[in-house]
């Protein structure tokens, strides 16, 4: 199954749905893997090398989300990435003001794809 093609002003406003998770997602991923202070920091409690292992993973998964092809796969690997993201700091007692990133993250990503690809319009429809 193939999908069809989409307008350009609606694949340009695909993109810059995509553009501003992704960007934020390799520069996180990059911190971590650099070991920035902050990052130390941050994961002063978790066992070493987490931050670097987790980082990997993060750029990855951004990496898998940007190739078309594997593109729905990415979304997913990175939707769970989020996921773990939102249930960390939520018990870290962070409340509101640490999991909206990570869920906002995740609506762009999805709606970027959503607005590129037919075949996910077609599994997730506004409307029937």
């Amino acid at each position: 199954m193939t999908s069809t093609p989409v307008s350009k002003p609606v694949r340009w406003t695909s993109y810059v749905f995509s553009t501003l998770p992704v960007l934020m997602l390799l520069m996180s991923g990059t911190t971590k893997i650099m070991q920035i202070e902050a990052v130390v920091q941050g994961f002063a409690k978790w066992p070493a090398g987490s931050a670097v292992a987790i980082g990997l993973l993060q750029i990855t998964c951004t990496i898998i989300y940007l190739i078309p092809r594997t593109a729905v796969l990415g979304a997913i690997l990175l939707t769970g990435y989020l996921g773990g993201a939102v249930a960390v700091t939520v018990e870290m007692g962070q409340g509101f003001a640490g999991w909206w990133l990570p869920l906002t993250l995740g609506i762009l990503l999805w709606g970027g794809l959503w607005l590129r690809d037919s075949r996910i319009r077609a599994l997730m429809p506004l409307r029937s």
